[in-house]
């Protein structure tokens, strides 16, 4: 099979997300999560659909690690629950979860496989939510504290560290628009979330440091920006997008890497939003790119509240979670903030990158997804050229080992390698499994 080509030091991996795939969210001392908060509540997920078991990982771990040895990979993305650990957001650990973990990252070494820990992936405990949440400037310093007990206690089993998956996201689809936990409808007074999350980023990288931890990064979702129009493109169409871009990348992107805010959101955040900068920028071991789709924009209609307005980028194939299929749209984005951010940009993780279809099993009892191939193998040619233009690239981490809980679309849209039966809860490897397990052991 014809594959593109990467370094033989080129870190190949998978991602999941605690959440998502763990289940088990009474069990092991754990506590309420906003995520368990705002699937109970009425209209807010598809089909009344919530994540008491997932996949449920936090029982099946065993059997998800010898999928990851069977793959061959060399790296494991994985998050830890804020409120595994910490119940209440706050104060002494939970013995029976940081127990959970150590067994999890015990079993994933034994594999041969390193894992790559995410910290917060949007699972706020709900008592820190109560107390303001990411609206509050204390909930950084509550993260600081929290990443001081992970890292004390698994630093010597982790390769790579994120303290907050794609903050933009809680920003702007949890508070922004509300679509996804605590929904909140705040449009740009949301901001001020973006802000306290950086300090988080921050407070989390400087006490993972202290704990002796290496190989500290990030994983910002970033799409690039495409005017969509009707009709010629316009100067506001154009200023249109310059907005979009400042409050989809460059907000977490400039402080993290330049110590500073694009001048667009300035008057959102908080009033002395620049005395954070300097922890904001801690020195990174890398940077982490989660990659999707662009994002169409032009310059909003009569009676919008925003500066922008967002458009859908057509004429290309979609996935079922209604995204546009646009590989240069990766390799165009690498390049780009290569331009941007020169000698400020660490080496590059692509630590998302993937597709949801219809994927169930045939009559002959397997899974063939011939869709997802195709876009893992032109992404992955898109990273390959962005390479060869110059842009340090070390790793590539799809999204997802198995299917999982889609936030507030539920268990439709399937993003793995493996699928999972939810009645049963078998796991059945795809032929993308197959796919890409030939790829990274160079079959």
């Amino acid at each position: 099979m014809d594959y593109p080509t990467f370094p033989p030091d080129f870190l190949w991996g998978v991602s999941t997300s605690a959440f998502q795939i763990e289940g088990a969210t009474a069990e092991g001392g754990r506590g309420p999560s906003i995520w368990d908060t705002f699937t109970a509540t009425d209209g807010k997920i598809a089909r009344g659909e919530d994540a008491k078991v997932a996949a449920d990982h936090y029982h099946r771990y065993s059997e998800d690690i010898a999928l990851l040895g069977e793959l061959g990979v060399g790296a494991y993305r994985l998050s830890v629950a804020w409120p595994r650990i910490q119940p209440e957001g706050t104060g002494k650990p939970n013995a029976e979860g940081l127990a959970f973990y150590d067994k999890l990252l015990d079993e994933i070494c034994a594999a041969g496989v390193a894992p790559v820990v995410t910290l917060y992936h949007w699972d706020t405990p709900q008592p820190i939510e109560d107390a303001g949440g990411w609206l509050a400037r204390d909930t950084a310093e509550r993260f600081g504290e929290y990443a001081a007990i992970v890292g004390e206690r698994f630093a010597d089993r982790v390769k790579l560290w994120i303290p907050l998956n794609e903050p933009m996201v809680m920003s702007i689809y949890g508070y922004g628009i509300g679509e996804y936990a605590p929904g909140q409808f705040l449009l740009l007074d949301a901001l001020p979330t973006a802000h306290h999350q950086n300090l988080a980023h921050g407070r989390a990288v400087q006490a993972l440091r202290a704990a002796g931890a290496t190989g500290i990064g990030t994983a910002n979702n970033h799409s690039p920006i495409w005017t969509v129009t009707e009709t010629a493109e316009t100067e506001a169409d154009r200023e249109a997008a310059v907005w979009l871009d400042a409050l989809l990348n460059r907000t977490f992107a400039d402080p993290v890497l330049l110590g500073s805010y694009p001048e667009q959101v300035h008057p959102h955040l908080p009033a002395n939003f620049a005395d954070d900068l300097a922890d904001i920028a801690q020195p990174l071991d890398f940077y982490g790119v989660n990659y999707y789709e662009p994002q169409g924009v032009a310059a909003p209609g009569e009676g919008n509240p925003l500066p922008f307005e967002l458009r859908a980028v057509e004429g290309y194939p979609m996935t079922t979670n209604d995204s546009p299929i646009v590989p240069r749209g990766l390799r165009e984005l690498l390049v780009s903030f290569q331009d941007r951010y020169q000698q400020r940009l660490p080496p590059i993780h692509i630590t998302e990158n993937g597709c949801s279809f219809d994927d169930e099993p045939g009559a002959d009892g397997l899974v063939h997804d011939p869709e997802r191939i195709d876009f893992l193998d032109g992404h992955l040619r898109a990273v390959r050229e962005a390479m060869d233009a110059g842009v340090d690239v070390r790793g590539y981490f799809v999204w997802s080992l198995l299917d999982n809980f889609e936030w507030s679309k539920g268990y439709a849209p399937r993003f793995g390698l493996v699928h999972v039966d939810y009645e049963t809860q078998r796991r059945t490897p795809k032929d993308s499994f197959t796919w890409y397990r030939k790829l990274v052991r160079h079959e």
